[in-house]
């Protein structure tokens, strides 16, 4: 086949399958049944590969976050943003641990614990004395890259990323039942440690930087968005493609065949549609549980 009639090939069968019009009798070929089942199955391959890839699972259900990676990911930021990389203590992921373990131990989700226990007890627990401190939180994050990418799109979590008086840092990530749900939660505090140390007290100095969740629907949905994996992103702009062709058809519904117009098929794309927007908002559901 030459490469025009291929070209001439292409775009007619383009046009098949997004474009109502007569040669498809206005059912574009797209949300037809073996259109959509072929949307289905990419939507459920996408998402099962890109799990067992990155999570080792294909439901993606397991978390594959490790200290290591964070720490990477934080000095791969700063050192972006021309600031020096933070070094990994020993005693900060010892308090970010210790931390973790009281959320799930008292079943909560929050800076402060519930008996008002702020994040610098962690510190003292872990007998670190620091001269500037800053927490950030995330839970339901299945990946580094998504975890980072949520704390780097909010203005409070970034700060304490790229905290210029920061030296140090510590990681904690734990798995476990939280309020009846399973839960996988990431604690990381910066810090720089005390020039002199009169000892560990449990009172807040003056540099203490706690990253408080976003507030707003923009800033929640940015939030959706980044938790949402980059297979979970593309099945939904498919779907939300899927979706304005099935729109399309909907417009198009008096030129369909008399047969199909005297049917419930009058309005099969209004139907589909409604069917896409449902898969969408499943996906969205499954794959954007991350908070932070």
């Amino acid at each position: 086949m030459k490469k025009a009639s291929l070209k001439t090939h292409l775009h007619r069968q383009v046009k098949l399958a997004v474009v109502p019009h007569k040669a498809n009798h206005y059912r574009p070929h797209l949300v037809r049944r073996v259109g959509l089942a072929l949307i289905l199955l990419a939507v459920v391959g996408l998402n099962a590969g890109y799990n067992a890839k990155t999570t080792g699972t294909v439901l993606g259900d397991k978390a594959n976050i490790t200290i290591d990676a964070l720490a990477q990911a934080t000095n791969d930021a700063r050192e972006q943003n021309s600031l020096r990389p933070l070094i990994v203590d020993q005693k900060l992921n010892q308090a970010a641990y210790l931390k973790a373990k009281d959320m799930f131990a008292k079943q909560y989700w929050a800076h402060v614990a519930p008996d008002g226990a702020q994040p610098w007890r962690w510190f003292a627990d872990a007998d670190y004395n620091y001269s500037v401190a800053g927490e950030n939180l995330a839970k339901n994050f299945y990946t580094v890259e998504s975890t980072t990418d949520a704390w780097m799109s909010s203005s409070e979590h970034r700060a304490n990323i790229l905290g210029q008086d920061y030296t140090e840092v510590g990681f904690a990530v734990m798995s476990g039942s939280l309020q009846g749900k399973e839960t996988t939660i990431v604690v990381a505090l910066y810090a720089a440690p005390a020039v002199s140390v009169a000892g560990a007290q449990d009172v807040a100095p003056a540099a203490v930087a706690i990253a408080r969740p976003p507030g707003g629907v923009v800033s929640q949905f940015g939030v959706i968005m980044q938790s949402l994996s980059p297979a979970a992103t593309g099945s939904i702009v498919l779907l939300m493609i899927a979706g304005l062709v099935a729109f399309t058809a909907h417009l198009y519904r008096n030129k369909l065949p008399k047969s199909l117009r005297q049917s419930w098929y009058r309005h099969h794309g209004a139907y589909k549609m409604a069917g896409l927007a449902s898969i969408i908002v499943v996906v969205a559901t499954v794959y954007s549980g991350g908070q932070i």
